[in-house]
């Protein structure tokens, strides 16, 4: 008989929509990624480093299809945004028996381009993306949107993640915090597509102006406003 905890952890092992873990696709990449990984903190970390550095954080090309949005999707295309590549380290995760879910939230002084900070016209980046594992017992934050790549060109440390500790914090020297969490949407056991397009309506609509010059300049493509 199933104890309490493992009743209220089932949604999060379950495969959903986008946490599409049973993604003949996922699964592969899941075994793969985690051979050799007796543990599921093990698994956890190594699952973590294979989305942070093999997928190219690109927050330019923003498809809002619902299947584009999919954990697989991400996995075929080599690339994605926050969300995205969340979504893929939690369809991972789940595909070998860890349950997670994804946490989204505002922040400022996210790392980014002086093009982004153009296209979004403002410094808050709207439903920052990111993985919750349930590891020994309790629940730890990932965040493995930013390639070691990109962090290094930022002159900024990349996150690491151990399994043990939460990982949301980009730092400066000197022990500064890079990135300010402004307000918190919580936790989910799939994307919550609608509240992220609303969300991102609300706080950019230009983006959803086909017609803006400054959008068609900066590359926001005709599928990112897809709703």
């Amino acid at each position: 008989m199933e104890t309490k905890e493992q009743q209220d952890l089932a949604i999060y092992l379950a495969p959903a929509y986008y946490i599409d873990s049973d993604s003949q696709d996922i699964i592969a990449f899941a075994k793969k990624q985690t051979e050799g990984a007796t543990t599921d903190i093990e698994k956890a970390v190594k699952l973590y480093y294979a989305v942070r550095d093999n997928f190219l954080y690109d927050p330019y090309h923003v498809d809002l299809r619902a299947e584009a949005m999919k954990g697989s999707a991400t996995l075929k295309r080599g690339s994605g945004y926050c969300g995205e590549k969340a979504t893929l380290l939690a369809a991972a995760a789940r595909a070998v028996g860890i349950p997670t879910r994804l946490a989204f939230a505002n922040v400022k002084n996210h790392l980014s381009t002086q093009k982004l900070l153009d296209l979004l016209r403002s410094d808050v980046f709207v439903f920052h993306g990111f993985t919750e594992l349930f590891l020994n017992g309790k629940w730890v934050k990932a965040t493995p949107a930013f390639n070691k790549s990109l962090c290094d060109k930022f002159g900024v440390a990349p996150l690491e993640f151990d399994g043990i500790n939460d990982s949301i914090f980009h730092e400066f020297e000197g022990g500064r915090k890079f990135m300010e969490y402004l307000h918190d949407f919580g936790s989910f056991d799939d994307v919550p597509r609608d509240l992220f397009i609303k969300s991102l309506q609300e706080n950019y609509p230009h983006l959803f102006d086909t017609n803006d010059a400054e959008h068609q300049k900066l590359g926001w493509t005709k599928n990112s406003v897809i709703s």
